[in-house]
């Protein structure tokens, strides 16, 4: 089973709000996941990212892919930490 960290959209029309989640990747885009890891909030200046980083080093260690724009957020969240 192919595993993605990727991101999955909430909140109001044109003000999205996401959540990191793991989820098989042939599931839909908002449709069912494995485990929520975080979230991101781009309406806020500067924007809010919120992750549980041990969590999503450990899915990456056994063996799932994270998006291009996860892979930009995880590096933000550590550069802040």
């Amino acid at each position: 089973m192919a595993v993605k960290i990727r991101l999955a959209r909430h909140g109001a029309k044109k003000h999205p709000v996401y959540r990191v989640v793991v989820a098989d990747a042939r599931a839909r885009r908002d449709g069912q996941i494995i485990e929520q890891v975080g979230r991101y909030n781009p309406n806020m200046d500067p924007s809010v990212i919120e992750l549980d980083l041990p969590r999503v080093e450990d899915w990456i260690s056994k063996g799932a892919q994270p998006t291009d724009t996860v892979k930009r957020l995880i590096e933000t969240a550590k550069k802040a930490q």
